[in-house]
């Protein structure tokens, strides 16, 4: 299973129409997914004192990373960065295990020139320091306000061929590190 996490809880963002088509792509290769948005977050982890319980509301959350197969990181860059509530969500979840050999890799979008370059290596040097496969393809979507129709639609259809490439090699990385486990 590929978990796709949503990188904000912004409402009506981009990221999350981003996401969706992300979904989208797999769903479109039979990969069974499961969407974590960070919008649905519970708001009780966000006391002091979960850091040292976590709410029973974020299970779900913890459950969902720690079952998948790999996982799928669509970030938006804000601030030259990424969003302060995905940093939050990964310190939130367990160490090591959480990310500890498991496959992941980054979809980024921004409105200006660099498409979440930024926020992307940001999050390979996270993901690495917690010991994840990191899938060296990432996909960039610079002047996402211009990617996107009020639908939500992507304005080209290379877009939707990048994330389909992106989405068949995570996929066969992913079986590759399975089969590997095994062994």
């Amino acid at each position: 299973m590929i978990v796709i996490i949503s990188g904000t809880n912004r409402p009506g963002s981009n990221t999350r129409k981003v996401t969706a088509h992300v979904e989208a792509t797999y769903k479109s290769l039979g990969v069974k997914t499961q969407l974590l948005d960070l919008a649905n977050l519970p708001p009780e982890i966000f006391s002091p004192s979960a850091y040292g319980e976590k709410p029973a509301a974020f299970t779900k959350f913890t459950d969902a990373i720690l079952a998948a197969d790999g996982l799928v990181i669509v970030t938006p860059e804000y601030n030259g960065s990424l969003p302060g509530i995905l940093k939050y969500f990964i310190d939130m979840l367990p160490f090591p295990e959480s990310f500890e050999s498991r496959p992941v890799c980054f979809v980024g979008l921004a409105a200006g020139l660099w498409g979440a370059l930024r926020p992307v290596e940001q999050l390979q040097a996270i993901f690495g320091y917690r010991n994840a496969f990191i899938f060296p393809e990432r996909v960039f979507m610079p002047g996402i306000g211009k990617l996107l129709d009020e639908s939500g639609n992507f304005t080209s259809p290379d877009l939707e061929k990048r994330l389909h490439a992106q989405a068949e090699g995570f996929t066969g990385f992913v079986e590759k590190l399975k089969v590997k486990k095994l062994r």
